[in-house]
C-alpha cells in the first residue's frame, strides 16, 4: 500500500511540474505574482536602524522573483506556441486545451472543451488507442506514442504524444493531461522517402516528366542503366533526347496529346532499343505545382515470348486434333450415304450423334485457332468487292438444318437488292452464322428469326432479331467478353464455347465497323454490326496489324 501512495504521489508531483512547464495551472502563476510581504513586528527594542537591512533583503528578493517570473513566462510562451496540450476529465471530456491546440485541430474553444474526447479519435483504431492509454493512467505510469487526431474538417493529422495522469490530495485520479507534437509532415516525408526507395528498386521503367519544358525531374535505376545516364545529368535531359528512337516517339506524342486535351491517362505498347514494352502515362495535375507526367514502361518481353509458346502450342495441338478428326468425320458421312451398304435404324441414329458431335468439335478447334489468331494477331483479311445481300442469303442457307433443329422460321428483310461493300466475306459469313446459331439456340420453338440490312449513309448495319428470353442487365458489360459467364444462362446446355461473340468483335472491328446488341428480357434479342461499304485499299495492309489492337 505504501509503494501505491508513494507511486501516485510521485505521479502527483511529476504532473504538478509539466502542468507548470505548459502554463496550466494558475496556481504556479498566482504563487510566482503574490507579493513577497513579511511580518514586521515594530517597537520595543527594535529601532528603524534595525530595519533598514531586512527591507533591503526584500527588495532584493522581490526583485529577483520578478526576474524568475519574466523568464519562466517567457518559457511557458514559447511551449504553449509549439507544444498542442489538452487536460481530460475522469469522464472523457476535453476540460482544457490551449490555444496551439484549438488552433491545429480548428475547433473553437466552446465546441471543444466539455465535449467527449472521442470526437478527436480517428474510427479505424481511435477506441483501442484510447482503451490502451486509459489503462496506462491507471496504473499511474506515463503514456508515450503515436495518436492520430481527427480534424474538424474531418483531415487526419498525426501527433507524438505524451499522456501524464493527474491525482488529487488524497491520491484519487482526476483524469490527464496530453501534451502533443505535430509529426503529420514528419510521417508524409517519411512515406515519400519509402516511395521513392520503393520505386528505386522496380525493374519497371519510371519517369517523372515536367510538362510544360518536357525535362525529366526523376528516373528510377532501371530507367537511368535503358538509358545510360545518371543522376548528375539526367535532369538536364528532355523527352527530345530520347525522340531518335522511333518507339520513344510515341511516348512523346502521348504526351503531348494528353496536355493538350486534358486527358488523365493513357496506355498502349511500343518498342525501345529494339525491346517491347507495354507504356502507361498518366498526366498529373498537383495544386500549387507545376504538371507532371508519370511514365512506367513494363519491359514485356518474357510475356510476349511466353504467349508466342502458347499460341505455337496450342495452334500445333488444334491442327493435330483437326487432321484425324476430318478423316473421322468424313468416314462417318459415307456411311451415313449407305456408300458401305444399308445399316440397321439404330447404327444410322447412332452415327448421327457421332456425326453432329464431330461437327461441334470441329467448330470448337476453329474457335480455339482463331482466338489464337487474335491475340497474336495473325488473323487474315481478304478485302473483296461483295454483295451484303448475298452473303446474306449464304449464311440463312447454311443454317437451315440448325432451323429445322429448332423449328424456326427466318425472315429476311432488305436483301431484295444488291448491297455493293468491300470486306471479307468468309470473316462476315463466320460472323452472321454466329449470331444465326445463339439466336436458334435461344429462340423459343416455333418462332422467328429476322435477318435484317439497312443502308445508313455509307454503312450497312446488319442484323439478327430472336424471340428469346433477352439479356439480363446484369450481364450486359460481359457479352463480348472471352469466357462470359452470364447469370441465369442455359448456354452449358446450349453449347458453344464462350468465344464466339467475342471473336465476332474483333473481326468486325478489324474490318472498320461496329458491333452491339439490343434486348428486352423475355421477349427477345438483337445482335448487329455496322459496316462501311467503301474502304480504302490500305484497309486491306492494315487489318491485321490493326486486329491486334482491336483484340
Amino acid at each position: 500500500m505504501a509503494d501505491i501512495t508513494s507511486s501516485k504521489t510521485s505521479a502527483k508531483a511529476f504532473a504538478f511540474g509539466t502542468v507548470a512547464a505548459t502554463g496550466w495551472y494558475a496556481t504556479t502563476s498566482a504563487l510566482l505574482a503574490a507579493p513577497l510581504d513579511y511580518f514586521i513586528p515594530i517597537g520595543g527594542a527594535v529601532t528603524l536602524a534595525g530595519l533598514i537591512p531586512i527591507l533591503l533583503n526584500r527588495h532584493a528578493v522581490r526583485q529577483q522573483a520578478n526576474i524568475d517570473n519574466v523568464a519562466l513566462t517567457q518559457r511557458l510562451g514559447v511551449l504553449d506556441r509549439h507544444v498542442m496540450v489538452n487536460v481530460v476529465d475522469t469522464n472523457h471530456c476535453v476540460s482544457e486545451a490551449n490555444d496551439q491546440f484549438l488552433d491545429v485541430t480548428g475547433y473553437r474553444r466552446d465546441e471543444l472543451i466539455g465535449k467527449p474526447v472521442k470526437i478527436l479519435y480517428c474510427e479505424s483504431n481511435g477506441q483501442s488507442k484510447a482503451d490502451e492509454i486509459r489503462g496506462t493512467l491507471l496504473r499511474g505510469e506515463t503514456w508515450q506514442g503515436e495518436t492520430p487526431l481527427r480534424r474538424k474538417d474531418g483531415t487526419v493529422m498525426h501527433t507524438h504524444t505524451t499522456v501524464i495522469p493527474l491525482f488529487d490530495a488524497m491520491g484519487e485520479w482526476t483524469g490527464s493531461i496530453a501534451a502533443r507534437t505535430d509529426i503529420t509532415r514528419t510521417k508524409k516525408l517519411l512515406a515519400e522517402q519509402e516511395t521513392m526507395e520503393t520505386l528505386e528498386e522496380l525493374r519497371d521503367d519510371i519517369w517523372i516528366v515536367d510538362a510544360d519544358s518536357e525535362r525529366f525531374t526523376y528516373m528510377n535505376r532501371a530507367a537511368m542503366r535503358r538509358t545510360d545516364w545518371t543522376k548528375q545529368n539526367y535532369k538536364e535531359k528532355s523527352l527530345g533526347d530520347i525522340a531518335q528512337d522511333r518507339g520513344a516517339k510515341a511516348i512523346v506524342s502521348a504526351c503531348r496529346e494528353l496536355k493538350e486535351n486534358g486527358e488523365g491517362m493513357t496506355h498502349f505498347e511500343t518498342v525501345l532499343k529494339g525491346k517491347p514494352f507495354y507504356a502507361s502515362i498518366k498526366l498529373l495535375r498537383v495544386k500549387n505545382a507545376e504538371d507532371r507526367f508519370l511514365i512506367l514502361l513494363n519491359d514485356i518481353s518474357d510475356r510476349l515470348a511466353e504467349e508466342r509458346k502458347k499460341s505455337d502450342f496450342i495452334a500445333m495441338v488444334s491442327h493435330e486434333l483437326r487432321s484425324p478428326l476430318t478423316s473421322i468425320k468424313g468416314s462417318m458421312g459415307l456411311l451415313l450415304s449407305n456408300a458401305t451398304g444399308e445399316l440397321p435404324d439404330k447404327a444410322l441414329a447412332l452415327l448421327g450423334i457421332a456425326h453432329r458431335n464431330a461437327d461441334r468439335l470441329v467448330l470448337i478447334i476453329n474457335d480455339i485457332l482463331d482466338l489464337e489468331k487474335i491475340s497474336a494477331g495473325r488473323m487474315d483479311f481478304d478485302l473483296q468487292d461483295s454483295d451484303m445481300s448475298e452473303l446474306v442469303r449464304e449464311t440463312n442457307h447454311a443454317t437451315e438444318m440448325l432451323q429445322q433443329r429448332f423449328a424456326l422460321k427466318v425472315e429476311t428483310k432488305g436483301i431484295d437488292k444488291p448491297l455493293p461493300i468491300k470486306t471479307d466475306s468468309t470473316r462476315i459469313i463466320q460472323v452472321l452464322t454466329n449470331f444465326m446459331s445463339n439466336a436458334c439456340k435461344f429462340s423459343k420453338p416455333n418462332g422467328k428469326i429476322v435477318i435484317e440490312v439497312q443502308q445508313l449513309d455509307e454503312s450497312l448495319r446488319v442484323s439478327v432479331t430472336d424471340e428469346g428470353p433477352g439479356i439480363p442487365s446484369s450481364d450486359h458489360h460481359k457479352i463480348f467478353e472471352r469466357f462470359a459467364d452470364l447469370e441465369n444462362s442455359d448456354r452449358s446446355s446450349k453449347g458453344g464455347t464462350g468465344l464466339g461473340l467475342s471473336i465476332c468483335k474483333a473481326i468486325v472491328e478489324s474490318l472498320g465497323g461496329t458491333i452491339g446488341f439490343e434486348t428486352e428480357e423475355n421477349v427477345g434479342t438483337t445482335f448487329y454490326f455496322v459496316l462501311p461499304q467503301a474502304q480504302c485499299a490500305e484497309d486491306g495492309d492494315r487489318a491485321e496489324e490493326e486486329f491486334r489492337e482491336a483484340s
